[in-house]
């Protein structure tokens, strides 16, 4: 039997629960069957949401492991393991401090789990994002429909804006700022067909949303940049661009927390994930750019 203790600022107090070592079950499948509210939202290592922090309560029974590539990436990304864990994991075989809860498969080893909220979601709530305030007095989404003409709205406004930013690098002489915003006006447009395909058996024509409805009076996903510069350089265009996308998050993220459908809901979730993804690529994209600049 492995005795396990939960430990979290959202529960009243801590839950101590034993589990039967070796049944292959999850940590977080023995928080599920328990009722303990450990965050999670794909379940097989892919959001990074069931993030928790392990501590062996007997240090020297410690049992090794072999940490697969999905959640090491993901424990990276998050920013929640060292270089040193990772050789320790890949070369002993020795277990990091944090770890995702849909990975780890429960042994005959006493451990205290800690966790607190979603990682992968914003530190401010809903209520305090770019876009709720508006949303609260101009927005609602009564249906599946609304919702995924919001969507379609979104990235059809995030395509058209990057070719136009395109077309405006060319006239100025900045090409090589061009051509990225006609690679992120494609990437866009694939982001497009899926949400046109999910609302396809729906009429979403008279549900678009107007200018006007959107914060800033502006779809969430469009940048700051509107006239073409022959000074900016590839960092700053995908600088904007993250902005862009990361206000596109904050809205899938205002839905699917405040709607009480839960179809909405889910809906919601699921292309709040996908614009996390577009985020963190942004954000590697940058970080090479500025280490190919420094080099």
């Amino acid at each position: 039997m492995a005795l396990i203790t939960f430990s979290s600022p959202v529960m009243k107090k801590d839950v101590t629960v034993y589990a039967v070592a070796g049944d292959r079950g999850t940590l977080l499948a023995v928080a599920k069957a328990h009722k303990i509210p450990i965050p999670f939202d794909c379940g097989n290592g892919e959001c990074g949401s069931c993030l928790v922090e392990v501590t062996h309560l007997d240090p020297s029974l410690r049992m090794g492991l072999t940490l697969n590539e999905k959640e090491k990436e993901q424990l990276r990304q998050l920013g929640k393991i060292t270089e040193a864990e990772i050789e320790e994991a890949e070369v002993n075989d020795m277990p990091p401090r944090y770890r995702l809860a849909c990975q780890y498969f429960v042994r005959k080893e006493d451990i205290l789990v800690t966790f607190g909220g979603d990682e992968t979601l914003p530190a401010q709530r809903p209520a305090t994002t770019h876009a709720a305030p508006i949303f609260n007095d101009r927005m609602e989404l009564r249906s599946v429909g609304d919702f995924l003409a919001h969507a379609v709205a979104v990235e059809q406004s995030a395509a058209d804006h990057f070719d136009e930013l395109a077309e405006s690098m060319d006239g100025c002489g900045n090409k090589e700022v061009a051509e990225l915003f006609r690679q992120l006006a494609g990437y866009s447009r694939l982001h497009l067909q899926d949400a046109k395909e999910r609302a396809s058996a729906i009429d979403v024509t008279g549900r678009m949303p107007k200018e006007y409805d959107w914060p800033d009076m502006e779809a969430p996903e469009q940048t700051e940049l509107w006239a073409g510069d022959s000074s900016l350089t590839r960092s700053d265009a995908l600088k904007a661009a993250l902005k862009g996308e990361t206000r596109g998050f904050e809205f899938y993220h205002y839905v699917a927390e405040t709607t009480a459908d839960a179809e909405i809901r889910a809906l919601a979730k699921e292309f709040r994930k996908e614009e996390q993804e577009h985020v963190k690529i942004l954000e590697r994209w940058i970080i090479q750019e500025e280490a190919r600049a420094n080099a």
